[in-house]
């Protein structure tokens, strides 16, 4: 695959890189400072097109318009029909029900999510358990701590091992990471998630022994079983799971020929998302409240980070030996740094590219230890640091806020922002995510 950098050999000064750190700033700060003007999706795609189409414009003057298409055709649309495909399966499948709400069956139902976003998306994994998580504890007068564990390991930390898990790792796979080479992240995955999987359980089982008695009392008798509807859309999951590790290049020789083949991939994926929407009754979306909504703002937002990130992306192929950045635990941290505070998406492709630059040889080094034209240990930096330190922050990823909107729906008194980093990711996230920098990168 040609890299930016590689494909267009020039660079850009660094007064290009103002829209996109304005886009990230906008989505940083939008939801806090303009929440309801912000809610509006229309707003979204308004600061998408008034930074984009100038970076455009720019680009298409200083001769690089190859870069730009590159990027909107072989990264922007196949991450857009992926997190699409996926919404609408996973918004096909329904799970009801209310179950004792006892510390072993809180921490089971996390557990599970940890193993299920990886394989239907941090966000659809999100969705299809935080309703059945919420109704199980309604009876509880403490839930506060569920949803933030619930936020860290489902929403983010369980997606580490595919590239359908988290969407900067479907980006890196896009950029030559091999699909199951992610799969070498299960000690990582393993040791965060089962880590905060048993400080849940501890912290659960002694608010539960603060529960009113008759809380308990209730929760046991108001018992309704756990029901799995719309199973027809695990078939088409599975489908997408084949498209994305068997339709690329690496087993279609088609795609060498010409990789416009390559949206092959996309035309299966967008095939089953139709099939879901045809063959799913629309009393099961209903049931889950879908809407376009979601992926909406996801396409918007996106269109204006993909087109604005495209100069920020040459400028780090042609300066990463000025920036500094050398040590893989240096790269940890840096994304992890920005994950948490802008998305985790365009910042892992960010530190990838550098990466990139990094390498004289660029793609064409196959040597042992290097993996998509990088430092294998980088790019086990990039990854892990992008999908942990989402958690560290309701912005660092996007169904975080999603969750938290979803919890204060039914009358959870969620932690303000910083209430979040205080109380939460900066007592137990980020000592183990040090934990995890000493011991694995």
């Amino acid at each position: 695959m040609v890299l930016l950098s590689a494909a267009t050999n020039a660079s850009v000064p660094a007064w290009a890189l103002i829209p996109f750190i304005l886009m990230l700033a906008m989505i940083a700060v939008g939801p806090l400072m303009f929440e309801h003007w912000w809610h509006q999706n229309k707003n979204k795609l308004i600061v998408s097109l008034a930074l984009g189409i100038p970076t455009a414009i720019y680009l298409i003057a200083q001769h690089l318009s190859g870069a730009l298409m590159y990027q909107l055709l072989f990264d922007y649309v196949p991450f857009i029909v992926l997190l699409g495909s996926l919404f609408v399966i996973t918004g096909g499948i329904h799970l009801e029900g209310d179950i004792e709400a006892k510390p072993w069956i809180n921490t089971l139902f996390l557990g599970i999510g940890a193993i299920l976003a990886s394989f239907m998306g941090t966000t659809g994994a999100a969705m299809l358990l935080i309703r059945p998580v919420i109704k199980t504890n309604s009876e509880r007068k403490y839930r506060v701590h569920t949803i933030l564990f619930f936020i860290a390991i489902v929403a983010n930390a369980g997606g580490l091992l595919t590239p359908l898990g988290d969407p900067p790792l479907f980006l890196l796979y896009l950029r030559g990471a091999e699909f199951t080479w992610f799969f070498n992240l299960v000690p990582e995955w393993m040791f965060v998630n089962m880590s905060l999987l048993v400080i849940y359980f501890i912290v659960d089982s002694f608010y539960h022994k603060k529960e009113p008695a008759a809380n308990l009392a209730f929760d046991k008798t108001n018992i309704q079983p756990i029901r799995l509807k719309g199973n027809l859309n695990f078939v088409w999951l599975i489908g997408i799971v084949a498209s994305v590790a068997f339709l690329n290049d690496n087993y279609l020789d088609i795609v060498h020929e010409n990789h416009y083949f390559g949206f092959i991939r996309e035309a299966a994926m967008l095939l089953l998302a139709g099939a879901s929407l045809l063959f799913t009754k629309k009393m099961l979306r209903k049931a889950n409240k879908f809407t376009w909504e979601p992926i909406t703002e996801v396409a918007y937002l996106f269109l204006g980070i993909f087109i604005t990130m495209t100069p920020a992306l040459i400028f780090l192929g042609a300066n990463a030996h000025d920036l500094g950045l050398t040590e893989p635990s240096q790269f940890y941290y840096a994304t992890g740094l920005l994950s948490a505070f802008l998305d985790n998406a365009p910042t892992a492709v960010s530190f990838y590219e550098l990466a990139i630059g990094m390498n004289p040889d660029k793609i064409a080094i196959v040597a042992e230890g290097f993996h998509a034209g990088i430092s294998e240990k980088i790019l086990v930096a990039i990854s892990v640091g992008s999908v942990f330190f989402g958690a560290m922050t309701y912005i660092g990823n996007g169904p975080n806020f999603m969750v938290k909107a979803i919890a204060e729906e039914n009358k959870i008194n969620m932690p303000s922002f910083f209430g979040y980093m205080f109380k939460f990711s900066l007592i137990v996230l980020l000592p183990l995510y040090i934990l995890v920098q000493l011991i694995f990168i």
